[in-house]
């Protein structure tokens, strides 16, 4: 079993993995930094369907295989890492850019979100998502500390995309927080993120205060000064 270990340096976190003879791991697109030991990296074909929707998309479904022994250290971020374990029968829909590894036991798919969900949220005409099914470790790459959620046939609001991941059991759409016309339009509060049903939902509400700073001087460098 891959062993996932988060390291810390000058504020920043790093993803180390240990794999031991023949275990294997994906990684995200483009996410390694170095490798130690005899690890072997291979790039498994993908379908079709996934060739094409990685052409359309901004979630990449061309994900590297490492195979021990040795050590796969992954780049580095002001944001954080969250373990998710995986059991079978389960299927986890992921926000876009969230997954960062997993073992090889873990199966990645895609998914689509409906068009008109698509197009109220801003995200164009097609959204495709990664979608995780089979058994084993997941770790997610998040901007903060995250929070689980369970749904009992129950309904959660959301103004932003807070949502890290969720079950199939949960099904999410764009609507008006507001009950009337007069105070959709006074309110301010135009569209927000529902996820209505039973299941599990993992939210990250605040990003780490680096990740928060560093945002904000890329969008007002003048604020730093």
């Amino acid at each position: 079993m891959a062993q996932f270990e988060v390291e810390h340096s000058e504020g920043l976190r790093r993803l180390r993995v240990d794999l031991a003879e023949n275990e294997s791991i994906r990684t995200e697109h483009r996410a390694l930094h170095h490798l130690r030991g005899a690890v072997k990296m291979d790039m498994p074909l993908p379908s079709p369907r996934a060739w094409l929707v990685s052409l359309f998309s901004d979630e990449s479904l061309m994900r590297p295989r490492y195979t021990g022994p040795g050590q796969v250290y992954l780049d580095s971020t002001l944001g954080g890492y969250h373990e998710l374990a995986v059991h079978e029968g389960e299927r986890w829909i992921l926000d876009n850019r969230c997954f960062w590894a997993s073992e090889s036991t873990v199966r990645l798919g895609i998914y689509r979100e409906w068009i008109l969900t698509s197009l109220w949220a801003g995200e164009g005409l097609l959204w495709y998502k990664t979608v995780l099914t089979g058994q084993g470790k997941v770790v997610l790459s998040v901007d903060g500390p995250v929070e689980e959620l369970q749904l009992n046939n129950d309904r959660v609001v959301i103004d932003g995309s807070f949502v890290v991941a969720r079950t199939d059991g949960i099904k999410f759409s764009m609507k008006r927080p507001a009950r009337s016309l007069l105070s959709y339009w006074l309110s301010g509060e135009k569209l927000a993120r529902s996820y209505q049903g039973t299941g599990r939902l993992l939210i990250c509400p605040t990003p780490y205060w680096r990740l928060m700073v560093s945002r904000r001087g890329q969008n007002d460098p003048a604020a730093l000064e």
